[in-house]
């Protein structure tokens, strides 16, 4: 898989932001596929940083109703990614 495939997009939360802020964290939506080493390597590719460390976390569909009609949020994957000291990734930087 090519970097660009496994991260999907950022997430931008007030949680997310809190750890940008105080610990230097990111967090990306992620392919199910996708294991740590693909994600570290990946992230240090297309932002040009140093990762110390990878915590993936799998999330499972949630139901949801709506009236009578009812169905499934979709599954999805988070990376929370530790980067180094002094390194930053300027799209959080908003």
């Amino acid at each position: 898989m090519l970097a660009a495939e496994i991260i999907k997009k950022p997430i931008i939360t007030e949680k997310s932001m809190l750890l940008v802020e105080n610990e230097n964290k990111y967090t990306f939506s992620v392919d199910k596929r996708a294991n740590k080493i693909q994600i570290k390597n990946s992230v240090e590719e297309l932002f040009n940083v140093k990762v110390v460390k990878v915590n993936k976390i799998n999330s499972l569909p949630k139901k949801k109703r709506v009236g009578q009609h009812s169905g499934f949020k979709p599954a999805i994957t988070k990376a929370i990614v530790t980067l180094a000291e002094g390194s930053k990734i300027e799209i959080f930087e908003a």
